[in-house]
């Protein structure tokens, strides 16, 4: 058996289903041996997509992604995919060929250090210099990405060890034991009985969940625990959904572009339980308001988040779903907390402002999204892109009983496209709607060619408005609208690349039956199209 051979069977060992990546000389080795298996290959148009489709698919499964590209730029195209999916603790193994071993440090065609260049974003990352180190390294590489705070694992493997012997027989490890490396799982039982205390004497309990709860599949338990005492629960952007929208314990997303009542709960709150959340500035821009005259309990996997930016009263380190699992086995109790959420319902209801109608030829986006949410299936994945249509969604996308994902800490425009394509690879029966700019969309088109390729079956949403929303908006506001590079004048006819593409394409104004056009566009599993023309000048806090 060869280096190739090899990584193929630990994929198969992992139980990989599909590899998104692009072909190239020093990586062929890999895709030549690959054909010999029932593992899927989907080749993307550019290597950073591979990354999204990747982190999409990991998302959705809870398993680990998988991405392999080439060489030299190959690689380096792959870094922004690969640092969009640390940021958001998302589960990847990239692999990458390299030169022949004894080249590497020459200079020579295609050589990059790409284990160097993604030292930053990654959780650890592997140079494979003896070919008979690949079940190994590929073993240690699954349970890294996929255990403790979750996140991408590199391999680069050169040409020459693809192509080397193994000595013996292939045989992959069954268990692994790292000794620098053992995540906290169980939480502190010391610690867990002071968080159920602290509970049941709060008189204005509030959660506040962040994206380590989907990752780690805790959903039902925060659900069934925040129902059980009568905890109110916020989200931050990457925990949105952990709560349907409507459920009456939901008050919405915090931070700058969150809504004012979530901010006012958490802030007004004597217990906060901040769930799987780093506590970062986009969520929380003045740490010491939300400790101000509360106890705070901080949870999560990672015990370097907790403190790195607030102090925590209460640390509790630990995975979520089995550190919730024994707060309900402590706590079987009914606690009564209807005076703190008649407050907060009546701060949602203050806040709650008639929205302005659209300007002539224009869609107003609450009313669109709102509308888009209403029709689409129960269990439907809504992947938002990065800009005004990101904030626009988070606001006003209705969650049901299914998920919603974004680039949230690197915040990477292009992202929704090939997130909605990994994502549909799941499950192709599920209903996938990706919703972007247009400027975000021309970061990504050339994976309508993939889409078409396999059959990927996602529908698009375009927003737009000519500009680089959320730019415009900051120079709208910082340099009392002196514009610079953010007009995007020379935009494609979205009705031609859909006819190129062999989609079906639908346009969206002020004189559009809205809801009969969106009817149409998801009444079947067809690849579809939809431009929404929104006034340029909007703005994400206008209703």
């Amino acid at each position: 058996m060869i280096g190739a051979e090899a990584i193929v069977k630990c994929l198969e060992k992992e139980k990989t289903e599909v590899v998104f990546g692009y072909s190239g000389v020093a990586i062929d080795p890999f895709w030549n041996k690959i054909l010999e298996t029932d593992i899927k290959r989907v080749l993307i148009r550019t290597e950073q997509n591979a990354a999204h489709c990747a982190n999409g698919y990991a998302r959705i499964s809870g398993k680990v992604g998988v991405c392999a590209v080439t060489s030299g730029p190959g690689a380096t195209n792959l870094i922004t995919g690969i640092a969009t999916a640390y940021a958001d603790s998302i589960p990847l193994v990239a692999i990458t060929g390299q030169v022949n071993s004894d080249m590497i440090g020459s200079d020579v065609f295609q050589e990059a250090d790409i284990t160097g260049a993604v030292e930053s974003f990654v959780k650890y990352s592997y140079l494979v210099r003896d070919v008979n180190d690949i079940p190994r390294i590929f073993k240690e590489a699954f349970y890294l990405a996929g255990t403790g705070r979750k996140g991408p694992v590199l391999i680069d493997i050169p040409f020459d060890v693809q192509n080397a012997q193994l000595e013996g027989k292939f045989s992959y490890p069954e268990t692994i034991s790292m000794r620098t490396y053992k995540p906290t799982v169980k939480g502190n039982m010391v610690q867990i009985k002071k968080v159920i205390k602290e509970v049941e004497k709060a008189k204005r309990p509030i959660i506040c969940v962040g994206g380590g709860v989907h990752l780690s599949k805790a959903t039902a338990e925060i659900r069934k625990f925040a129902e059980l005492n009568s905890v109110p629960v916020v989200s931050t952007m990457m925990g949105i959904g952990v709560m349907p929208t409507e459920h009456p314990l939901y008050f919405g997303m915090v931070g700058n572009n969150g809504q004012s009542y979530a901010n006012r709960a958490m802030n007004e709150s004597d217990l906060l339980l901040m769930v799987g959340a780093r506590v970062a500035d986009r969520a929380v821009n003045r740490p010491d308001l939300i400790t101000e005259n509360k106890v705070m309990v901080h949870i999560d996997v990672d015990p370097a988040e907790i403190g790195k930016n607030v102090g925590p009263t209460i640390p509790l380190v630990g995975d979520i779903k089995h550190i919730f699992a024994d707060f309900l086995a402590q706590d079987d109790r009914a606690d009564d907390h209807s005076q703190w959420l008649e407050i907060l319902n009546g701060y949602k209801k203050e806040a709650a402002v008639k929205v302005k109608p659209a300007k002539k030829g224009y869609v107003k986006p609450k009313d669109f999204i709102v509308k888009l949410s209403e029709i689409m299936e129960d269990d439907a994945i809504y992947v938002a892109d990065v800009g005004q249509n990101q904030m626009w969604s988070c606001s006003y996308h209705i969650v049901k009983n299914g998920r919603f994902i974004t680039s949230g800490g690197m915040g990477t425009m292009g992202y929704s496209i090939p997130a909605a394509m990994g994502a549909k690879l799941v499950d192709k029966k599920k209903q996938v709607v990706a919703v972007t700019g247009d400027g975000a969309f021309q970061m990504s088109m050339m994976e309508l060619a993939t889409m078409r390729q396999y059959g990927i079956n996602v529908k698009i949403v375009v927003m737009k408005n000519g500009f680089l929303g959320m730019v415009r908006e900051h120079q709208h506001y910082a340099y009392n609208d002196n514009y610079s590079m953010v007009e995007l004048q020379g935009d494609p006819d979205l009705s031609l690349i859909a006819a190129a593409y062999g989609m079906d394409y639908a346009k969206v104004d002020g004189n559009s039956d809205v809801e009969a056009e969106l009817k149409k566009f998801l009444k079947d599993d067809k690849s579809a199209l939809m431009e929404v023309c929104v006034d340029p000048m909007e703005l994400t806090g206008e209703k």
